[in-house]
């Protein structure tokens, strides 16, 4: 859980917005179009869909490049190769596990991208298995707007969720995966502001990593498995500590 609470937070920190922003559609362009083409493609009747629309609009994507999303994953635009959505893990530099989820149209090419970044600082993809095993699937609800932790503790409960991590106003619900819509429309309707709902690998053990220069070169491979246009999401169980983190700033 560390792991990718941490690297979600160095990715706040270290956002280039404008720089990415083009990358950054491509990303959620496709998460859209894989999840209309798994259901309806109708996001009131799609949780996963609506899920992807819904993180497209905050992060500012335009409404014809979600609604041509929409159409290419429902079928009715036909100008791209199809999707297909793999699983990479490997180890990165100090034992550090890392999970790479990638949409791509291209096997070969992602995963020469994906071998050539964990190569660079001395890593090694591996093979399918060789990792997820220190990972587990669970729901991952975001919310805004918290200012009354003891109340929403109840309310996860009673949504049937399992875990509450609360920073200042932010918080995040853990459940179980296959519960995730059942868990999100229920604090929707205590009026909690959710965020993002999505189903993460969250590391059942961690990798304390110490060693500046190795730290080093851990942000470096999480950085560049996270700006390839065709990976999704990476997960990793390291855990850095706050003084080394700001000391590599």
């Amino acid at each position: 859980m560390a792991g990718h609470s941490k690297w979600a937070n160095i990715k706040r920190q270290k956002a280039r917005v404008d720089a990415r922003k083009g990358s950054l559609f491509t990303k959620l362009s496709r998460a859209i179009i894989v999840a209309a083409r798994s259901g309806l493609p109708d996001p009131e009747a799609n949780f996963r869909l609506r899920s992807a629309v819904e993180k497209a609009k905050a992060a500012g994507m335009p409404a014809e490049n979600i609604e041509r999303a929409i159409a290419k994953g429902s079928g009715n635009w036909t100008d791209d190769s199809p999707l297909e959505e793999i699983r990479y893990e490997g180890y990165g530099p100090g034992g550090v596990a890392v999970l790479i989820e990638a949409m791509t149209d291209n096997r070969n090419r992602t995963a020469a991208e994906v071998r050539e970044a964990f190569s660079k600082v001395g890593g090694s993809l591996g093979e399918s298995g060789c990792v997820s095993w220190l990972f587990r699937q669970k729901g991952v609800i975001s919310l805004e707007g918290v200012t009354d932790p003891e109340a929403l503790l109840l309310a996860v409960a009673e949504a049937g969720g399992e875990d509450l991590k609360v920073e200042g106003t932010a918080a995040e619900v853990y459940c179980d995966y296959t519960l995730l819509e059942q868990v999100a429309t229920s604090l929707k309707k205590e009026g909690y502001q959710v965020q993002e709902a999505a189903i993460r690998w969250i590391p059942s053990t961690e990798v304390h990593v110490e060693d500046p220069e190795t730290a080093k070169l851990v942000l470096t491979l999480m950085e560049r498995l996270d700006h390839l246009d065709d990976v999704q999401n990476v997960y990793a169980n390291f855990e850095i500590d706050e003084a080394l983190m700001e000391s590599l700033a």
